[in-house]
Protein backbone atom coordinates (compact mmCIF):
# COMPACT_ATOMS: atom_id res chain seq x y z
CA UNK A 1 0.00 0.00 0.00
CA UNK A 2 1.64 3.43 -1.12
CA UNK A 3 1.59 6.64 1.07
CA UNK A 4 -1.13 8.26 -0.73
CA UNK A 5 -3.49 5.20 -0.17
CA UNK A 6 -2.52 5.35 3.66
CA UNK A 7 -2.98 9.62 3.59
CA UNK A 8 -6.95 8.79 1.65
CA UNK A 9 -7.81 6.61 4.32
CA UNK A 10 -6.50 8.74 7.34
CA UNK A 11 -8.66 12.06 6.07
CA UNK A 12 -11.09 9.97 5.21
CA UNK A 13 -14.93 11.26 6.56
CA UNK A 14 -15.78 8.43 7.94
CA UNK A 15 -12.90 7.00 9.43
CA UNK A 16 -12.65 10.36 11.28
CA UNK A 17 -16.08 9.43 12.42
CA UNK A 18 -15.34 6.38 13.23
CA UNK A 19 -12.35 6.85 15.37
CA UNK A 20 -14.06 9.59 17.02
CA UNK A 21 -17.48 7.03 18.00
CA UNK A 22 -14.91 4.22 19.15
CA UNK A 23 -12.59 6.34 21.14
CA UNK A 24 -15.94 8.28 22.98
CA UNK A 25 -17.13 4.10 24.05
CA UNK A 26 -13.40 3.33 24.94
CA UNK A 27 -13.39 6.28 27.03
CA UNK A 28 -16.95 5.60 28.75
CA UNK A 29 -16.04 2.16 29.60
CA UNK A 30 -12.08 2.65 30.41
CA UNK A 31 -11.86 6.34 32.13
CA UNK A 32 -9.41 5.70 34.19
CA UNK A 33 -7.27 3.74 31.50
CA UNK A 34 -8.33 6.22 28.97
CA UNK A 35 -7.21 9.69 30.65
CA UNK A 36 -3.70 8.37 30.44
CA UNK A 37 -3.99 8.35 26.75
CA UNK A 38 -4.50 12.66 26.85
CA UNK A 39 -0.69 13.05 26.47
CA UNK A 40 -1.07 11.84 22.95
CA UNK A 41 -3.60 14.05 21.68
CA UNK A 42 -1.33 17.10 23.14
CA UNK A 43 2.00 16.02 21.63
CA UNK A 44 0.04 16.18 18.53
CA UNK A 45 -1.39 19.13 18.62
CA UNK A 46 1.82 20.87 19.59
CA UNK A 47 3.95 18.98 16.50
CA UNK A 48 1.26 20.78 14.35
CA UNK A 49 1.93 24.26 16.28
CA UNK A 50 5.65 23.95 16.11
CA UNK A 51 5.22 24.42 12.00
CA UNK A 52 2.29 27.01 11.83
CA UNK A 53 4.02 30.03 12.27
CA UNK A 54 6.49 29.82 9.97
CA UNK A 55 4.66 28.29 7.44
CA UNK A 56 2.15 31.11 7.81
CA UNK A 57 4.95 34.05 8.01
CA UNK A 58 6.65 32.22 4.66
CA UNK A 59 3.41 31.70 2.62
CA UNK A 60 2.30 35.37 3.53
CA UNK A 61 5.72 37.37 2.19
CA UNK A 62 6.33 35.46 -0.54
CA UNK A 63 2.57 35.64 -1.97
CA UNK A 64 2.41 38.80 -1.38
CA UNK A 65 5.91 39.39 -3.44
CA UNK A 66 4.81 38.07 -6.16
CA UNK A 67 1.22 39.77 -5.96
CA UNK A 68 2.63 42.71 -6.56
CA UNK A 69 4.43 41.95 -9.00
CA UNK A 70 1.51 40.33 -10.86
CA UNK A 71 -0.58 43.10 -10.19
CA UNK A 72 -4.60 43.65 -9.52
CA UNK A 73 -4.26 44.88 -5.37
CA UNK A 74 -6.70 47.24 -5.48
CA UNK A 75 -9.27 44.84 -7.17
CA UNK A 76 -8.35 42.13 -4.79
CA UNK A 77 -8.47 44.56 -1.49
CA UNK A 78 -11.99 44.95 -2.64
CA UNK A 79 -13.19 41.62 -2.93
CA UNK A 80 -11.55 41.11 0.41
CA UNK A 81 -13.98 43.40 1.90
CA UNK A 82 -16.97 42.51 0.38
CA UNK A 83 -16.50 39.00 0.90
CA UNK A 84 -15.78 39.65 4.63
CA UNK A 85 -18.79 41.72 5.53
CA UNK A 86 -21.42 39.43 3.19
CA UNK A 87 -19.57 36.01 4.90
CA UNK A 88 -20.38 37.76 8.65
CA UNK A 89 -23.47 38.66 8.08
CA UNK A 90 -24.76 35.14 6.53
CA UNK A 91 -23.39 33.13 9.40
CA UNK A 92 -24.92 35.52 12.24
CA UNK A 93 -28.12 35.64 10.52
CA UNK A 94 -28.41 31.60 10.02
CA UNK A 95 -27.05 31.07 13.77
CA UNK A 96 -30.04 33.57 15.01
CA UNK A 97 -32.82 31.90 12.81
CA UNK A 98 -31.87 28.18 13.94
CA UNK A 99 -31.78 29.86 18.13
CA UNK A 100 -34.99 31.40 17.21
CA UNK A 101 -36.80 28.68 15.50
CA UNK A 102 -35.55 25.55 17.60
CA UNK A 103 -35.45 27.53 20.79
CA UNK A 104 -33.22 25.31 22.65
CA UNK A 105 -33.28 27.55 26.15
CA UNK A 106 -36.79 27.29 26.85
CA UNK A 107 -39.21 24.41 28.17
CA UNK A 108 -36.29 22.47 29.26
CA UNK A 109 -36.99 19.40 31.77
CA UNK A 110 -37.23 19.34 35.33
CA UNK A 111 -34.09 16.80 35.01
CA UNK A 112 -32.23 19.37 33.01
CA UNK A 113 -32.96 22.20 34.88
CA UNK A 114 -31.91 20.38 38.25
CA UNK A 115 -28.77 19.10 36.08
CA UNK A 116 -28.11 22.68 35.44
CA UNK A 117 -28.54 24.00 38.61
CA UNK A 118 -25.96 21.46 39.54
CA UNK A 119 -23.27 22.20 37.24
CA UNK A 120 -23.51 26.03 37.97
CA UNK A 121 -23.97 26.24 41.76
CA UNK A 122 -23.71 22.81 43.16
CA UNK A 123 -27.34 22.24 44.37
CA UNK A 124 -28.31 19.22 43.78
CA UNK A 125 -32.00 19.90 45.39
CA UNK A 126 -32.94 22.51 43.11
CA UNK A 127 -35.09 22.38 40.35
CA UNK A 128 -34.04 26.53 39.54
CA UNK A 129 -30.99 27.86 37.88
CA UNK A 130 -29.02 29.13 40.40
CA UNK A 131 -26.89 31.61 39.01
CA UNK A 132 -24.18 32.11 41.47
CA UNK A 133 -20.42 30.66 41.33
CA UNK A 134 -18.02 30.45 44.73
CA UNK A 135 -15.71 32.96 44.65
CA UNK A 136 -15.67 36.20 42.27
CA UNK A 137 -16.08 36.32 39.02
CA UNK A 138 -12.87 38.50 36.88
CA UNK A 139 -14.31 41.54 35.29
CA UNK A 140 -14.12 41.71 31.48
CA UNK A 141 -12.24 44.59 30.86
CA UNK A 142 -13.59 46.45 27.18
CA UNK A 143 -10.79 47.58 25.02
CA UNK A 144 -11.18 50.82 22.82
CA UNK A 145 -10.61 50.61 19.42
CA UNK A 146 -7.07 52.15 19.75
CA UNK A 147 -6.43 49.41 22.15
CA UNK A 148 -7.41 47.38 19.57
CA UNK A 149 -4.68 48.67 16.85
CA UNK A 150 -1.85 48.76 19.36
CA UNK A 151 -2.33 45.59 20.40
CA UNK A 152 -1.93 44.37 16.60
CA UNK A 153 1.38 45.65 16.19
CA UNK A 154 4.65 43.88 17.74
CA UNK A 155 7.26 45.75 19.33
CA UNK A 156 9.66 42.84 18.69
CA UNK A 157 8.48 40.03 15.86
CA UNK A 158 10.96 37.63 17.59
CA UNK A 159 9.05 37.73 21.42
CA UNK A 160 5.69 37.03 19.05
CA UNK A 161 7.11 34.23 16.82
CA UNK A 162 8.02 32.71 20.54
CA UNK A 163 5.09 33.37 22.02
CA UNK A 164 2.86 31.67 19.70
CA UNK A 165 1.09 34.89 18.49
CA UNK A 166 -0.41 34.39 15.55
CA UNK A 167 -1.89 37.80 15.10
CA UNK A 168 1.53 39.88 15.67
CA UNK A 169 3.19 37.44 13.26
CA UNK A 170 0.27 38.11 10.69
CA UNK A 171 0.34 41.77 10.68
CA UNK A 172 4.40 41.77 10.50
CA UNK A 173 4.35 39.39 7.54
CA UNK A 174 1.71 41.49 5.50
CA UNK A 175 3.91 44.66 6.61
CA UNK A 176 6.98 43.29 5.82
CA UNK A 177 5.60 41.35 2.40
CA UNK A 178 4.22 44.70 0.88
CA UNK A 179 8.22 45.98 1.11
CA UNK A 180 9.58 43.03 -0.27
CA UNK A 181 7.39 43.64 -2.73
CA UNK A 182 8.46 46.52 -4.24
CA UNK A 183 12.38 45.68 -3.72
CA UNK A 184 13.67 44.78 -6.96
CA UNK A 185 13.34 40.90 -8.15
CA UNK A 186 17.39 40.74 -8.46
CA UNK A 187 18.08 41.79 -4.97
CA UNK A 188 14.86 39.66 -3.71
CA UNK A 189 15.11 36.71 -5.09
CA UNK A 190 17.28 34.66 -2.68
CA UNK A 191 14.51 35.54 -0.08
CA UNK A 192 11.64 34.23 -2.16
CA UNK A 193 13.67 30.87 -2.81
CA UNK A 194 14.62 30.60 0.93
CA UNK A 195 10.93 31.20 2.18
CA UNK A 196 9.43 28.77 -0.67
CA UNK A 197 12.02 26.31 0.32
CA UNK A 198 10.20 26.71 4.41
CA UNK A 199 6.70 26.91 2.94
CA UNK A 200 7.60 23.48 0.89
CA UNK A 201 8.88 22.13 3.95
CA UNK A 202 6.37 22.96 6.61
CA UNK A 203 3.93 21.81 3.94
CA UNK A 204 5.27 18.58 3.49
CA UNK A 205 5.96 18.03 7.09
CA UNK A 206 1.88 18.97 7.84
CA UNK A 207 0.98 16.00 5.55
CA UNK A 208 3.41 13.21 7.02
CA UNK A 209 1.57 14.70 10.49
CA UNK A 210 -1.53 13.62 8.93
CA UNK A 211 -0.96 9.71 9.02
CA UNK A 212 -1.86 8.55 11.96
CA UNK A 213 -4.76 11.09 11.98
CA UNK A 214 -6.84 7.49 13.02
CA UNK A 215 -5.57 6.96 16.46
CA UNK A 216 -5.20 10.37 17.01
CA UNK A 217 -8.41 10.97 16.98
CA UNK A 218 -9.11 7.66 18.83
CA UNK A 219 -6.88 9.04 22.03
CA UNK A 220 -8.35 11.99 21.96
CA UNK A 221 -11.74 11.23 22.13
CA UNK A 222 -11.18 8.77 24.46
CA UNK A 223 -9.52 11.01 26.92
CA UNK A 224 -12.17 13.64 26.67
CA UNK A 225 -15.38 11.39 27.32
CA UNK A 226 -13.02 9.41 30.15
CA UNK A 227 -12.50 12.70 31.89
CA UNK A 228 -16.08 14.46 31.86
CA UNK A 229 -18.57 11.78 30.98
CA UNK A 230 -21.65 12.16 29.19
CA UNK A 231 -23.57 14.39 32.44
CA UNK A 232 -22.48 17.86 30.72
CA UNK A 233 -23.69 16.37 27.31
CA UNK A 234 -27.14 15.41 28.57
CA UNK A 235 -27.55 18.91 30.89
CA UNK A 236 -26.71 21.08 27.65
CA UNK A 237 -27.93 18.64 24.81
CA UNK A 238 -31.17 21.10 22.78
CA UNK A 239 -27.88 23.71 23.11
CA UNK A 240 -25.59 21.32 21.59
CA UNK A 241 -28.11 19.99 18.99
CA UNK A 242 -29.29 23.73 17.64
CA UNK A 243 -25.83 24.81 17.48
CA UNK A 244 -24.87 21.50 15.87
CA UNK A 245 -28.16 21.80 13.45
CA UNK A 246 -26.55 25.63 12.59
CA UNK A 247 -23.02 24.37 11.65
CA UNK A 248 -24.47 21.52 8.88
CA UNK A 249 -26.47 24.00 7.42
CA UNK A 250 -22.88 26.66 7.34
CA UNK A 251 -21.28 23.67 6.68
CA UNK A 252 -23.38 22.02 3.46
CA UNK A 253 -23.40 26.15 2.04
CA UNK A 254 -19.98 26.67 2.06
CA UNK A 255 -19.56 23.10 0.24
CA UNK A 256 -21.80 24.65 -1.96
CA UNK A 257 -20.22 27.46 -2.56
CA UNK A 258 -17.13 26.43 -2.88
CA UNK A 259 -18.38 23.29 -5.23
CA UNK A 260 -19.92 26.50 -7.62
CA UNK A 261 -16.70 28.52 -7.73
CA UNK A 262 -14.41 25.20 -8.89
CA UNK A 263 -14.14 23.60 -12.46
CA UNK A 264 -15.17 20.00 -11.12
CA UNK A 265 -18.14 17.86 -9.83
CA UNK A 266 -19.32 17.86 -6.49
CA UNK A 267 -17.51 14.63 -6.05
CA UNK A 268 -14.34 15.53 -6.64
CA UNK A 269 -15.21 19.37 -4.76
CA UNK A 270 -16.06 17.08 -1.48
CA UNK A 271 -12.99 14.71 -1.58
CA UNK A 272 -10.81 17.55 -1.98
CA UNK A 273 -12.19 18.96 1.37
CA UNK A 274 -11.33 15.60 3.11
CA UNK A 275 -7.98 16.68 4.55
CA UNK A 276 -9.28 20.08 6.11
CA UNK A 277 -12.25 18.19 7.28
CA UNK A 278 -9.92 15.61 8.99
CA UNK A 279 -7.63 18.01 10.46
CA UNK A 280 -10.01 20.47 11.99
CA UNK A 281 -11.90 17.92 13.55
CA UNK A 282 -8.59 15.90 15.23
CA UNK A 283 -6.68 19.44 15.97
CA UNK A 284 -9.53 22.02 16.95
CA UNK A 285 -6.76 24.16 15.50
CA UNK A 286 -7.68 26.23 12.40
CA UNK A 287 -4.15 27.61 11.86
CA UNK A 288 -2.99 23.74 11.45
CA UNK A 289 -5.40 23.34 9.31
CA UNK A 290 -3.40 25.71 6.32
CA UNK A 291 -1.57 23.77 4.57
CA UNK A 292 -4.11 21.40 3.69
CA UNK A 293 -6.60 23.98 2.56
CA UNK A 294 -3.70 25.48 0.44
CA UNK A 295 -3.79 22.37 -1.04
CA UNK A 296 -7.09 21.45 -1.83
CA UNK A 297 -7.59 24.96 -3.34
CA UNK A 298 -4.95 25.19 -4.98
CA UNK A 299 -3.38 21.91 -6.17
CA UNK A 300 -7.02 19.76 -6.08
CA UNK A 301 -9.43 22.23 -7.59
CA UNK A 302 -7.28 24.64 -9.42
CA UNK A 303 -7.42 27.89 -7.95
CA UNK A 304 -4.70 30.43 -8.28
CA UNK A 305 -1.64 29.68 -5.61
CA UNK A 306 -0.69 32.61 -5.50
CA UNK A 307 -4.03 33.99 -4.44
CA UNK A 308 -4.56 31.15 -2.18
CA UNK A 309 -1.19 31.15 -0.47
CA UNK A 310 -2.12 34.67 0.69
CA UNK A 311 -6.04 34.54 1.43
CA UNK A 312 -5.77 31.55 3.55
CA UNK A 313 -3.80 32.79 6.04
CA UNK A 314 -5.24 35.93 5.88
CA UNK A 315 -8.93 34.53 6.02
CA UNK A 316 -8.26 32.30 9.27
CA UNK A 317 -6.62 35.04 11.24
CA UNK A 318 -8.98 37.29 10.75
CA UNK A 319 -12.98 36.03 9.36
CA UNK A 320 -13.67 34.16 12.55
CA UNK A 321 -16.97 32.90 10.91
CA UNK A 322 -16.52 29.99 13.50
CA UNK A 323 -16.95 32.51 17.03
CA UNK A 324 -19.09 34.34 15.05
CA UNK A 325 -22.28 31.83 15.26
CA UNK A 326 -21.15 30.02 18.33
CA UNK A 327 -21.53 33.72 20.18
CA UNK A 328 -25.01 33.93 18.21
CA UNK A 329 -26.08 31.08 19.38
CA UNK A 330 -24.50 31.19 22.80
CA UNK A 331 -26.43 34.84 23.63
CA UNK A 332 -29.89 33.61 22.38
CA UNK A 333 -29.36 30.50 24.31
CA UNK A 334 -28.73 32.48 27.62
CA UNK A 335 -31.68 35.22 26.81
CA UNK A 336 -34.06 31.85 26.14
CA UNK A 337 -32.85 30.72 29.77
CA UNK A 338 -33.45 33.84 31.59
CA UNK A 339 -36.91 33.98 30.02
CA UNK A 340 -35.51 37.10 28.41
CA UNK A 341 -38.16 38.27 25.38
CA UNK A 342 -35.92 39.81 22.64
CA UNK A 343 -37.60 42.46 20.17
CA UNK A 344 -35.92 43.21 16.43
CA UNK A 345 -33.76 45.81 17.84
CA UNK A 346 -32.48 42.74 20.57
CA UNK A 347 -31.63 40.50 17.65
CA UNK A 348 -29.88 42.76 15.81
CA UNK A 349 -28.03 44.33 18.21
CA UNK A 350 -26.57 40.54 19.23
CA UNK A 351 -25.76 39.92 15.31
CA UNK A 352 -23.70 42.93 15.47
CA UNK A 353 -22.09 42.18 18.83
CA UNK A 354 -21.19 38.85 17.97
CA UNK A 355 -19.71 39.56 14.66
CA UNK A 356 -17.62 42.38 16.97
CA UNK A 357 -16.52 39.98 19.33
CA UNK A 358 -15.73 37.47 16.03
CA UNK A 359 -13.48 39.95 14.78
CA UNK A 360 -11.91 40.39 18.51
CA UNK A 361 -11.01 36.64 19.10
CA UNK A 362 -8.61 36.99 16.14
CA UNK A 363 -5.99 35.08 17.66
CA UNK A 364 -7.70 33.23 20.44
CA UNK A 365 -8.20 29.81 21.32
CA UNK A 366 -10.17 27.54 23.85
CA UNK A 367 -11.70 28.37 26.68
CA UNK A 368 -10.33 32.23 25.82
CA UNK A 369 -12.40 31.96 22.85
CA UNK A 370 -15.51 31.02 25.04
CA UNK A 371 -15.14 34.19 27.36
CA UNK A 372 -15.99 36.69 24.57
CA UNK A 373 -19.30 35.45 24.82
CA UNK A 374 -19.37 38.28 27.91
CA UNK A 375 -18.81 40.70 24.66
CA UNK A 376 -22.42 40.26 23.63
CA UNK A 377 -24.30 39.82 26.35
CA UNK A 378 -23.43 42.97 28.06
CA UNK A 379 -25.53 44.60 25.94
CA UNK A 380 -28.80 42.99 26.90
CA UNK A 381 -27.79 42.70 30.09
CA UNK A 382 -27.89 39.21 30.27
CA UNK A 383 -25.32 37.72 33.28
CA UNK A 384 -23.52 35.45 31.46
CA UNK A 385 -20.15 34.83 34.02
CA UNK A 386 -22.89 33.18 35.93
CA UNK A 387 -23.75 30.26 33.04
CA UNK A 388 -19.80 29.85 32.16
CA UNK A 389 -19.81 27.09 33.50
CA UNK A 390 -22.09 25.49 31.51
CA UNK A 391 -20.73 26.45 28.51
CA UNK A 392 -17.18 24.95 29.44
CA UNK A 393 -18.97 21.95 30.25
CA UNK A 394 -19.70 21.20 26.31
CA UNK A 395 -16.94 23.36 25.08
CA UNK A 396 -14.79 20.43 23.49
CA UNK A 397 -17.50 19.47 21.27
CA UNK A 398 -18.36 23.16 20.31
CA UNK A 399 -14.69 23.62 19.62
CA UNK A 400 -14.51 21.27 17.48
CA UNK A 401 -17.28 22.46 15.19
CA UNK A 402 -16.09 25.84 15.68
CA UNK A 403 -13.06 24.73 13.91
CA UNK A 404 -14.60 23.15 11.31
CA UNK A 405 -16.91 26.05 10.88
CA UNK A 406 -13.54 28.44 10.58
CA UNK A 407 -11.61 26.04 8.04
CA UNK A 408 -14.61 25.11 5.66
CA UNK A 409 -16.37 28.06 5.67
CA UNK A 410 -13.02 30.39 5.23
CA UNK A 411 -12.39 28.19 2.24
CA UNK A 412 -15.43 28.91 0.83
CA UNK A 413 -14.23 32.73 1.37
CA UNK A 414 -11.37 32.14 -0.48
CA UNK A 415 -12.76 30.75 -3.39
CA UNK A 416 -15.19 33.52 -3.53
CA UNK A 417 -11.94 36.12 -3.46
CA UNK A 418 -9.97 34.21 -5.64
CA UNK A 419 -10.47 33.87 -9.33
CA UNK A 420 -12.56 30.90 -10.51
CA UNK A 421 -10.31 28.09 -11.84
CA UNK A 422 -9.87 27.43 -15.72
CA UNK A 423 -11.94 24.58 -17.20
CA UNK A 424 -9.83 22.26 -18.57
Amino acid sequence: MNVNRIYAIAVNPWAVIGSLALGGVFGLLWPDLSQRLGFVGELYVNLLKMTTLPFMVSAVIFSLQRLFRDGGTSRLLLRVVTVFLCASATVAVIGAVVLLVMRPGTNLSAATMQALGLMVGNDTSSNEIVMNLYGTDATVQSLSFADVLQSLVPTNIFAALAHGDGLKALVFALLFGLAVGHVPERISVGLSLALETIYQACQKLMRWLSYPLPLILFCMSAEQLGHSGMGPLHAMLKFVIAFVVASVLLLILAAVVIWKRSSHPLGTTLDALRAPFALALATRNSAACMPSMIESLADRLGFARSRVELMVPLTVSLLRVGPMVYYVCATLFIAQLYGRSLSAVDVFTVLFASVLAGFASAGMTGLVTVSLISMTCVYLNLPFEAAFILFLAVDPLCDMLRTLLLVIGNTAAVSLICPRPLRL
